[in-house]
């Protein structure tokens, strides 16, 4: 098969949304629909000892949350379905950001109870940014809820998107009789069945075909008055509205019971981006380029706690990858070839061959790889938007067993060059530094540390506002800042000088007295030439 159609089959997105909004359920059902598994886990239930399968780490079965983002592929509809599964909790926000570089489109999971979540508004303010098309999908209809018509209001203005309802819900909790699709009017009729597929469509000519009325009593006349306001009211749905990210196509659904869940993944089969050109530092990149570059998105250590091993996942921009071929790391500047490369559903990998644009691929990593880092077949290329972001959250790693300082020392820099955490270390005393977005971060650090590398830690807090990354074109003027500042100055783990301010009152302080540095609120700069 030749390049462009490979390319062609291939979509790859991430389903985000608040926490306990029904993401990982989401995911697990899209699998089931798709072949990959044969029965859903239940993410939360204690009677269900089964756990999702995009929960792999002993943490996240515990806890019942997701706190790394899983990468699952299968085949459906004769299209290779690559899903990134997020977490959903704030505090493991930055890992879900950088997961949105390396997707085309996103699926966007809202529970009907709640609605629009603070967190739901700063995951889709992160698409806005890149235009990323959206679907969203209004999950737990067999529970009661809010007005979708309020829901739809509600999605608009927190959103800041037009949104348009693809399917209907007729009825909500216990009075839920099932949804209408409004773009080829099938009837799809409810039945809480949790763990096998149930299809029971049924067509009609229209909303105002009598059968309904047999079928639904008098939700049949509410739904064809809904129908009407809906087509009064929304645009019609345009596929290049929503290309563009300026229309959201929505469905509703229960997820739990496998309802809605087909009509979501057919029509995001037929409209979504197939994969889509990145930016570099230095120029655009098409994926129909024959030479392959691709770039690291994310790095996890111990996948499999029996082999210690460590992958970083790499987004294929362009080009074909080949197992066994040389490929240019650009920012160690050396030739590497992979023995092993695999792709991926949830911790199960398998080793692959090939891959094409759009796909996510394992590649075993014995400390090559950072974070943002490009490899290409020829060309030296940095892609652009895989920043870290200053912490909000500092404090200090102390050591509770010196016997074990080698498994911290390498435990800490493994599970920081992940991500979900940053490791900064003053020049003073070798003090180090643990900056997070949030406090869960921490205990998932402390637990890892001590289950996977047999270290034992505490954290001290320590009083820092923020974390500024710090240039200059005169370097006498920042080595005097760093010597003067030097309580403040700590180093990332690329050795780059970062200042530590204690308030914001502080850093605008020194940004006036010091005209000729800038300080930097993320490590984006790292890729500017």
């Amino acid at each position: 098969m030749s390049l462009e159609k490979e390319i062609e089959k291939r979509r790859t997105f991430a389903i985000i949304s608040h926490p306990d909004a029904g993401k990982t359920t989401l995911t697990e059902k899209f699998l089931l629909f798709g072949g990959a598994i044969q029965t859903a886990g239940a993410v939360k239930s204690n009677k269900i000892k089964k756990t999702a399968t995009s929960d792999f780490m002993e943490i996240e079965k515990q806890r019942g949350i997701s706190v790394a983002t899983s990468v699952m592929g299968f085949e459906y509809s004769g299209k290779q379905i690559n899903i990134l599964d997020t977490p959903g909790h704030k505090d493991f926000a930055e890992d879900t950001y950088r997961t949105l570089t390396a997707v085309d489109s996103v699926i966007l999971v809202v529970d009907c109870q709640k609605g629009v979540e603070a967190q739901t508004e700063r995951l889709m303010e992160v698409c806005r940014m890149r235009n990323t098309p959206v679907i969203i999908f209004i999950n737990k209809l067999d529970r009661e809820g809010k007005d979708p018509f309020d829901l739809l209001d509600e999605l608009e203005e927190k959103l800041s998107i037009h949104v348009r309802p693809l399917s209907w819900p007729i009825g909500m909790g216990d009075r839920f009789k099932g949804v209408f699709k409004l773009y080829d009017n099938t009837l799809n009729l409810f039945s809480a069945n949790k763990t096998e597929i149930a299809e029971d469509e049924i067509k009609f000519a229209s909303v105002e075909d009598p059968r309904l009325e047999e079928l639904l009593g008098e939700e049949a006349q509410k739904l064809v008055d809904n129908v009407e306001l809906i087509e009064g009211v929304y645009e019609p749905f345009k596929k290049k509205d929503y290309l563009d990210g300026l229309l959201a196509p929505v469905f509703f659904g229960s997820a739990i019971n496998n309802f809605g869940v087909k009509e979501l993944l057919d029509t995001f089969i037929e409209i979504s981006p197939i994969p889509q050109a990145r930016e570099t530092a230095s120029r655009i990149v098409e994926p129909s380029e024959k030479a392959f570059s691709g770039f690291v998105f994310k790095i996890h250590a111990n996948l499999d706690p029996n082999h210690r091993d460590r992958i970083a996942f790499l987004r294929i921009c362009s080009g074909t990858f080949e197992r066994n071929k040389f490929y240019r790391h650009v920012r160690n500047k050396k030739n590497i070839r992979f023995n092993n490369p695999v792709s991926f559903m949830a911790q199960e990998k398998n080793i692959i061959d090939v891959a094409y644009p759009g796909d996510v691929v394992g590649l075993y990593d014995s400390g090559n790889f950072k974070i943002g880092d490009t490899l290409t077949e020829k060309e030296d290329l940095m892609y652009k938007g895989v920043p870290s972001f200053s912490p909000e959250i500092f404090k200090e790693l102390v050591n509770t067993d010196p016997m074990k300082s080698k498994q911290l020392e390498k435990g800490i820099h493994q599970l920081t060059d992940e991500g979900v955490a940053q490791l900064f270390t003053k020049s003073i005393g070798n003090q180090k530094i643990i900056g997070t977005v949030g406090e869960l971060q921490f205990d998932v650090i402390q637990y890892r540390l001590e289950h996977e590398y047999g270290a034992k830690c505490r954290f001290q807090p320590v009083n820092y506002h923020k974390a500024f990354w710090l240039t200059t074109t005169n370097k006498s003027k920042l080595n005097e800042f760093i010597r003067i500042k030097q309580n403040n100055i700590v180093y990332d783990k690329d050795d780059n000088p970062v200042f530590l301010a204690q308030s914001a009152w502080i850093v605008n302080l020194e940004r006036s007295d010091n005209p000729e540095i800038t300080f930097h609120e993320n490590s984006e700069f790292k890729t500017a030439v």
